[in-house]
């Protein structure tokens, strides 16, 4: 018998379907997926033509981690548990503990989900943290803005996808971003910030729990204030090795140690200073275009830590990659969307994948969930990269006809 892989899952994604997944099918793995969605990922393999399928596909509260340890103890332990969702860190992580696999400390992915929960651990150990207050009901907000060092950032807690991130520069300004996020989500709780200038700068790394390895990061663009949608990203493999030092130096005193880690920066004059940290692979497809480029297999690599494997000796190549997000600029309903593509570029590859298509409907969210498509490109020379991706940037915008 294979030995099993149980994912965890939340809804569909590209990461788990389209790399992690055929990743555990190269390693000999049984793939089952736990989810509390089960009909959604019945229909997604109801297409023919995925590069993987799992073997099953079972309905469970994964939010909740005491129904994964008795699903699991009826079923039988697998060989390794993972899940690349930010909000199933923490249970994935409780689960493996208990069948004593390999695995994160669950405190670490719940202080890494929860802002709040980081920015106190964050000043407990030492590391760098701007002023920042929790608020859920009005008495709170009226307390924190006596404090506030405007402009201030205003953000879930426990968002995610830039949704409902504000930059305010005034009281009246956070008290009507407030009490309109309250009006949709009554009493959810927001986190305040001391907004940072500088540059956005991704550190992505592995870790076996003894040995850990920095891939590198992406510089990224984001849309103009007050929100904070990220329009281009740049492949760094190899920045400013005293900026990386520190960076590294904080995840690490913050309790990161294994797996992947996907963690964001701003470069302050004063240094690197901790945004969050996302205790997963980097997401929005990033992964799956550093697999293109690293000359080692990114996915298989990761699962092999989740099966007790040591992490290996990695190279990563001085390449070059980019990423530029198409994003819609008005609402209504999409009758006309471009296909994707994929073309060779010298070297390296240029590739266009629509995540919008025609009927769908366009609700501006002021968030990373407003994109309609995704350009990605790798390769040697970075002069083309930036002009092809440009090209294709122009051409394929227009494409996209969005009625009332």
């Amino acid at each position: 018998m294979r030995p099993e892989l149980v994912v965890l899952t939340h809804v569909v994604t590209e990461a788990v379907n389209l790399g992690f997944l055929p990743a555990a099918r190269q390693l000999g793995l049984t793939v089952t997926i736990l989810t509390d969605q089960p009909e959604e990922h019945h229909r997604h393999f109801s297409a023919p033509g995925m590069p993987a399928y799992p073997d099953e596909i079972v309905g469970c509260d994964v939010f909740n981690p005491i129904a994964v340890i008795e699903l699991l103890e009826q079923r039988g332990r697998p060989a390794a548990l993972f899940s690349n969702s930010d909000h199933l860190q923490a249970v994935t992580a409780m689960a493996a503990d208990y069948f004593s696999l390999p695995g994160k400390d669950w405190r670490v992915c719940y202080r890494a989900k929860n802002k709040a929960a980081m920015r106190s651990w964050s000043r407990q150990v030492g590391v760098a943290a701007p002023w920042a207050q929790v608020i859920s009901d009005q008495g709170a907000l009226e307390a924190a803005m006596a404090q506030a060092p405007f402009p201030v950032v205003a953000k879930p807690r426990e968002g995610v996808a830039s949704m409902d991130v504000c930059l305010l520069s005034s009281r009246d300004a956070l008290r009507r971003h407030v009490e309109a996020f309250w009006q949709r989500c009554p009493g959810q709780p927001l986190l305040l910030e001391a907004y940072m200038q500088g540059d956005l700068f991704t550190l992505e790394t592995l870790g076996d729990g003894e040995n850990f390895v920095v891939l590198g990061g992406f510089r990224v663009e984001l849309s103009p204030p007050p929100d904070f949608v990220e329009i281009r990203a740049q492949w760094v493999p190899a920045g400013d090795a005293e900026q990386l030092a520190e960076m590294v130096r904080q995840i690490r005193d913050f309790g990161v140690q294994f797996g992947a880690c996907h963690s964001e920066f701003v470069l302050t004059e004063d240094g690197p200073r901790l945004i969050e940290i996302n205790y997963r692979s980097v997401g929005d497809g990033r992964e799956l275009l550093l697999d293109r480029l690293f000359p080692f297999p990114l996915f298989e690599t990761i699962l092999r830590l989740h099966l007790g494997e040591p992490l290996p000796e990695l190279t990563v190549e001085r390449g070059h990659a980019l990423i530029e997000y198409l994003v819609a600029s008005r609402e209504g309903r999409i009758s006309q969307a471009p296909d994707g593509f994929t073309r060779p570029l010298g070297q390296g590859e240029l590739s266009f994948h629509p995540l919008r298509q025609a009927g769908e409907r366009i609700v501006l969210s002021r968030s990373n969930k407003d994109y309609l498509g995704v350009i990605k490109a790798y390769g040697a020379d970075l002069e083309t990269l930036h002009e092809r991706v440009g090209e294709q940037a122009r051409a394929l915008l227009p494409a996209w006809e969005i009625g009332s």
